[in-house]
């Protein structure tokens, strides 16, 4: 009798010892890593869980303690690849030696692994976007500025290497000085793989994506909810796929933002976001929902509630991405489409401008019985709606969304080009953190938009420190004919003139309100990129004048254009 017992009891121990949850092995991509850089660690796991993906079933976490002794807690994932297989990944931030360990829990118990280190070693990278220090404008994780060049370039994400976007056209978009693209993001959450489960063909072609951007030093805003996910009946065609989205199973498309069931399954999607690639120094944005207006549970629905949604979902973000990159997100392009509360929600507000949702646009087929010349419409909307965010809000301002159709030019018409220049530039003049995002890359478009436009423009903004400027303000900026724009600071002051009825050769332009002393003013020739005249003068009264140069020589082309930007510097005693 008392054998038996002590049979029952050893069989007992061994049955509860072999259902802790426990570490196989452990494995580091390298002893060393660039600062900045992945380090990812590869793991095996005994534990019990019937969902891989639910924390609340099989929990993953690591503490990496910095060189300075902070604490950085970072979640592991499931990584499916020939079989079960665990990963957790992170980028350092400081140079020397980390240290950490991994802990799982299951239903049955704990584990913790021992605790391995590795050597972060300086780096030419920069780490992810943040905010600036002067809140107006973005900045790598090292305090390097950042302004971003570039455009919509959707994927598609339909399996790993089956996308739209290309390598080969990533490298053309560098050439041309892109260092940003935005793409909206299939649901992770498909028909096929279920609720609650990743697809990992999808999830891996974003690893793939997110590695060919790092390795062109792009940034990735990545659109987590595009609205037709989200659509069961507003705006038609292309613009529905809610019949796509596995949500349907808990919740009606008009319920989505304020279903608590739907928000548990949102809780651990961002969490598996963040944890799979929150590390990637060219994950740039968190662009949570793009048009939410287009959408049934803002339609149809509450749209107080889609507000507190976004809300809610911006603060999951602030609480557990530790790089806190920026997030965004956007009602759909016009006057009346003006969301107030998700421009003061996100880090970023993101006004969308097509000028066609309500804009006066010209509607006479010619320009010369126009009332309002078409270029000259469509740049003032721009300056003006970015004006008015910049007033209201103090943070970056980017237009998230804009482009063709809804103008008066086609594509490939040469006022087509201008429209899509102008639009650059002037925003750039009126304080945009971002060029504005143009919907979309495309071979329709891509005659006007990939030009080396971009490329003049990126010369410009690579010689403006904007993040690390002060003082920031719209200036108070005057021209005879045509419209001026600038912003001032401490350190400098950068504008864009225009006029495209004529030109702006032999234009006298005034900026006031500046303090007494020598300036250096340096004229840039927009088209041509680059810098074609520099300057003494001098602030008298507070006010500085230029006068844009006629261009004269023996140049083939030798025109001045209908625009120029400039960046007029402040001096010191010696005249330097």
């Amino acid at each position: 009798m008392k054998k038996s017992l002590l049979l029952i009891v050893l069989v007992g121990c061994l049955v509860t010892a072999r259902t802790q949850p426990a570490i196989t092995y452990m494995r580091q991509n390298g002893d060393t890593v660039a600062l900045y850089d992945k380090f990812e660690v590869f793991l095996g796991l005994k534990a019990a869980y019937a969902n891989p993906f639910d924390p609340d079933e099989i929990d993953i976490s690591a503490t990496f303690t910095a060189p300075s002794g902070k604490q950085w807690l970072i979640h592991g994932f499931y990584y499916y690849s020939f079989g079960s297989l665990w990963k957790l990944r992170f980028a350092a931030d400081e140079p020397g030696v980390w240290k950490y360990s991994i802990h799982i829990k299951d239903k049955n118990g704990e584990a913790t692994s021992e605790t391995k280190s590795f050597l972060a070693m300086a780096s030419a990278f920069h780490g992810a976007l943040q905010v600036g220090q002067n809140k107006r404008y973005l900045q790598y994780r090292d305090g390097t500025p950042f302004y971003g060049v570039g455009l919509w370039y959707n994927d598609g994400y339909s399996g790993f290497d089956a996308g739209r976007v290309k390598e080969g056209e990533l490298d053309n978009l560098k050439k041309l000085g892109v260092n940003f693209i935005s793409s909206f993001i299939t649901p992770l959450e498909t028909p096929g793989s279920g609720l609650g489960r990743y697809d990992q063909n999808i999830c891996g072609r974003l690893d793939q994506l997110l590695e060919w951007c790092e390795k062109r030093d792009m940034q990735l805003s990545l659109n987590l909810w595009f609205h037709a996910f989200l659509s069961e009946t507003v705006w038609g065609v292309g613009n529905i796929r809610w019949d796509a989205n596995p949500y349907q199973q808990v919740v009606s498309a008009k319920d989505f933002y304020g279903s608590s069931a739907a928000w548990t399954l949102q809780e651990k999607l961002y969490r598996y976001m963040i944890a799979r690639w929150g590390y990637s120094r060219s994950l740039g944005i968190w662009f949570v929902i793009d048009e939410i207006n287009g959408t049934d549970g803002w339609a149809h629905g509450d749209t107080a509630v889609a507000s507190q949604w976004a809300a809610r979902v911006q603060d999951y973000f602030k609480k557990n991405d530790p790089y806190n990159r920026p997030t965004t997100g956007t009602r759909s392009g016009g006057v009346k489409e003006y969301w107030n509360e998700g421009y003061q929600t996100f880090d970023l507000a993101a006004r969308e401008i097509y000028e066609r949702q309500g804009w006066a646009v010209n509607n006479t087929s010619t320009l010369d019985s126009a009332t309002v010349h078409p270029l000259t419409n469509s740049y003032t909307n721009y300056a003006g709606e970015v004006a008015r965010m910049w007033k209201r809000y103090d943070k970056p301002i980017i237009i998230g969304e804009t482009g063709w159709d809804h103008v008066f030019y086609e594509p490939s018409m040469p006022g087509y080009l201008a429209q899509v220049h102008n639009a650059l530039w002037v925003t750039l003049a009126n304080g945009t953190a971002m060029a504005p995002f143009w919907w979309a890359y495309s071979e329709v478009l891509n005659d006007n938009i990939l030009t080396h436009q971009l490329s003049s423009l990126r010369r410009f903004t690579d010689s403006i420190p904007f993040s690390r400027l002060t003082g920031l303000a719209p200036a108070d900026i005057r021209v005879g004919r045509g419209h001026a724009y600038a912003m001032k600071s401490d350190q400098l002051v950068f504008g864009w003139v225009v006029n495209p009825v004529t030109d702006v050769a032999g234009e006298k332009v005034s900026i006031h309100l500046l303090a007494p002393g020598k300036y250096k003013i340096k004229i840039y020739h927009t088209w041509r990129g680059r810098f074609i005249q520099e300057e003494t003068v001098d602030a008298v009264k507070g006010t500085v004048e230029f006068s844009i140069p006629r261009l004269i020589g023996v140049e083939h082309a030798n025109y001045i254009g209908q625009d120029i930007a400039f960046v007029l510097e402040p001096l010191g005693a010696d005249g330097r």
